[in-house]
Order: structure tokens, then C-alpha cells, then sequence
């Protein structure tokens, strides 16, 4: 399935409409949900390094990828889509979410958890990565893209006041 281009990060259970700024599902911004279709190429880019960087900072702070190769051919045996130049913490990502109630043993996928998670539930632990990755997207946007469009809307003297 890597040969499968995927076209966008959504996944099927978009927030935006119902408010949030984020996605909980794909954790794109609101704007970046509606506009996506209309983006180039490098901005299309641009929205899925930042993802990339922002979930590989939270697999790697639960687990270690040992053989990247054997989790490669684990995703295709599995017909587990995944983005083959991305990091391989995308890779193990992509089989957590998909096969946390099925998988017993991760060093199998080349993958090993960090000491502290090795006792949590696989289920558990893809519900915790889940939420870091929409806190730090969240985090990001509150950080850098909300007050640009503070900004934009009211004005840089009231921004002045907050």
C-alpha cells in the first residue's frame, strides 16, 4: 500500500465542524482543513512536515524504532498505509493506531517501548499519543498561528493590549 499516494492527512473524523480549531482527528489547523484543496504543493508540504516533526517528537518520547526496515515490511505485509519518506516514528504511528488491539509483541515490528510505557496498555498508550500529538498541535497553533490572525482581524494595536 506505500505505492498508494495519500493525498491528504485527514482520516475520517474531522472536529472542525463542530468548532475546534484543530482537527482531533488528522490535528491540521481549522483553516488548513477548509483550504486544503485550494493549496500548492509546498503548502501542502509545509502542513505535513509540521505534522511529521510534531508526532515524531511524541513517538519518540515513548518508544524506540530498532529496524526500520522490519517495521517497513510489516506495514506492507499488513496492507498498512503509510508515507515511506517519512520518519519511520510515523511508520510505528500508523501500526499502533491500526493495530493496538491485535499486536502482542512490538519488537516483531522492530520496535521497542521506552521502559517507563513498557507496562501500559497498547490501547492505552495509542490513546495517550493521540492526545500529545493534539495538545502539541494545539500548543502550536495557540503559540504561532492564532495571533497572526488576531492580528489580521483586529489589528496589531489591540494585540498590543493582550
Amino acid at each position: 500500500m506505500p505505492n498508494q499516494t495519500i493525498k491528504t492527512p485527514c482520516v475520517g473524523l474531522c472536529s472542525t465542524v463542530y468548532g475546534d480549531l484543530v482537527c482531533r482527528g488528522c490535528k491540521r489547523y481549522h483553516h488548513e482543513v477548509i483550504q486544503w484543496n485550494g493549496y500548492n504543493a509546498q503548502e501542502k508540504q509545509a502542513v505535513w512536515m509540521r505534522l511529521e516533526q510534531l508526532l515524531v517528537q511524541v513517538m519518540a518520547s515513548k518508544l524506540q524504532v530498532l529496524d526500520p526496515q522490519r517495521l517497513r515490511q510489516q506495514l506492507e505485509d499488513r496492507k498498512i498505509r503509510f508515507m515511506p519518506h517519512q520518519s519511520p516514528y510515523c511508520w510505528a504511528y500508523q501500526l499502533i493506531a491500526r493495530g493496538a488491539r491485535v499486536i502482542s509483541r512490538l519488537d516483531a515490528y522492530g520496535l521497542a517501548l521506552l521502559p517507563e510505557f513498557r507496562e501500559r496498555d497498547l490501547i492505552e498508550l495509542r490513546d495517550a499519543i493521540d492526545r500529545e500529538f493534539f495538545l502539541l498541535s494545539e500548543a502550536h497553533y495557540e503559540r504561532y498561528i492564532a495571533p497572526g490572525f488576531l492580528k489580521d482581524a483586529f489589528g496589531p494595536a489591540l494585540i498590543a493590549t493582550f
